[in-house]
């Protein structure tokens, strides 16, 4: 009777442990699954800084450009009143 007494708690204390193990893997799943979700939202974040960054350089090289036409035809006409003297 004792020997199953021994076998009985030796059951209990792995049922125990058992139960332990699965609690701190339920609260480990949750904090990670937290940790997900706040990674996935600085993702969107960097997404969206990504995409003004991409919106505003492609507006620069635009302007670049504009810059460039506007100097070549100031360079073309100083080089046609330079021409006449």
């Amino acid at each position: 009777m004792t020997e199953s007494m021994d076998h009985l708690g030796k059951l209990e204390e792995k049922i125990a442990k058992a139960a332990e193990l699965f609690k701190r893997s339920h609260v480990e799943r949750l904090e990670l699954q937290q940790e997900i979700e706040r990674m996935r939202a600085d993702f969107k974040d960097r997404l969206k800084r990504a995409d003004a960054v991409e919106q505003e350089l492609q507006s620069l090289r635009r302007e670049r450009e504009d810059v460039r036409a506007r100097i070549e035809k100031l360079l073309d006409q100083i080089e046609l009143l330079t021409k006449s003297d």
